[in-house]
């Protein structure tokens, strides 16, 4: 297996986290009109995710839930709610802007369309490993697009993992860069996604998530791409034969607190949050990456034929799609990108 797969297991606890966590802090804690109350409420908060309460971030924010009571004595009361029970990504980051929902936290890539400069983190074969992403988004790079977000209506505190995007469908094992040719495989409604998958050969077709299972069953598309733990905790091994370690795309989530509901918190209420949030994605990281571990080995004993993609391959997949990441990274702006990129050179050498 892979090195970056067996590193999976190792959780990595980044200083920078804790920088984050101060800079966003110190950023977003001053409210016009002198100072705020210190003191804490009653308060019930809404936190909302898409996936499952097994997966690892329904995991990370019970244990967010559990971080902010003992904080709090018991006043700040965490209410999650689980499987886009109060809608998907979108909806749900819409609801945080007008104040109806406190909390959420989806991945980065649908705040594209609010924020262009996240689709940085959507370039295929951008990080080679966690660590590469962790310098990444705990470093400058990250709070540089954390800091766009009060704009919109929005309090970013840091992010959690998502993971390495993986390739399952119901045709052929994906060894190389040719295989994809013909394969209809559902993606996130996703403009770099969508033309590298194209540049493959493949044939993208967006769809809602709580659509995936039914599309993949009937056969509506061949394959599907997400993360090891997303592939499991939704059972579509259960309709997909084969499974392609391609780690195309490395997809973070960021926490997400709605404006409206922040500035209404006393400092003291937002250093627990802040805090909780943290401490929560440090656990929420390392969870994930040894459950990416166990989901392989799962899912090859559940009969799931597995195939890694060899190094050579993957830069085969990578100069193909080349055209694709630097028409967006002009998009998105040249000079982030070289940024990143030279941070991400300073963890490799």
């Amino acid at each position: 297996m892979k090195s970056w797969l067996k590193k999976l297991g190792v959780g990595i606890i980044i200083p920078g986290m804790l920088l984050l966590s101060a800079c966003s802090s110190a950023s977003t804690s001053s409210k016009a009109g002198g100072e705020k109350a210190s003191g804490i409420q009653e308060r019930t908060i809404k936190a909302g995710i898409g996936l499952n309460e097994d997966h690892p971030e329904g995991l990370g924010l019970k244990r967010f839930s559990e971080i902010v009571a003992e904080k709090s004595g018991g006043k700040l009361k965490v209410k999650p709610f689980y499987s886009a029970t109060l809608g998907d990504d979108q909806k749900m980051t819409e609801a945080l802007q007008g104040g109806l929902q406190e909390i959420t936290i989806p991945s980065t890539s649908p705040l594209v369309g609010m924020i262009k400069e996240f689709g940085i983190f959507d370039f295929p074969f951008l990080f080679n490993t966690p660590e590469e992403a962790d310098a990444v988004l705990d470093g400058q790079i990250g709070q540089k697009l954390l800091d766009k977000l009060p704009e919109h209506g929005l309090i970013g505190l840091g992010y959690w993992e998502n993971g390495f995007r993986q390739l399952t469908n119901s045709k052929h094992p994906v060894e190389t860069a040719n295989d994809f040719k013909g394969l209809k495989i559902r993606t996130m409604q996703n403009e770099v996604h969508l033309d590298a998958f194209k540049k493959l050969g493949a044939n993208p077709t967006p769809m809602a998530f709580s659509e995936v299972f039914t599309a993949l069953e009937s056969k509506t598309v061949d394959g599907q791409e997400n993360p090891l733990a997303t592939i499991k905790s939704n059972k579509f091994n259960e309709v997909q034969d084969y499974l392609s370690l391609t780690g195309h795309v490395y997809t973070p989530f960021v926490f997400l607190v709605s404006k409206k509901f922040w500035d209404g918190l006393s400092e003291k209420e937002q250093t627990i949050l802040q805090e909780a949030a943290v401490e929560a994605g440090i656990y929420q990281r390392q969870l994930s990456r040894e459950e990416d571990v166990k989901a392989v080995e799962e899912l090859k004993a559940a009969g799931t034929k597995v195939n890694e993609v060899s190094v050579e391959e993957k830069q085969k997949m990578k100069e193909i799609i080349q055209p694709v990441i630097d028409d967006y990274a002009k998009k998105f702006g040249q000079d982030l990108v070289n940024e990143m990129m030279a941070e991400i050179e300073k963890v490799r050498k």
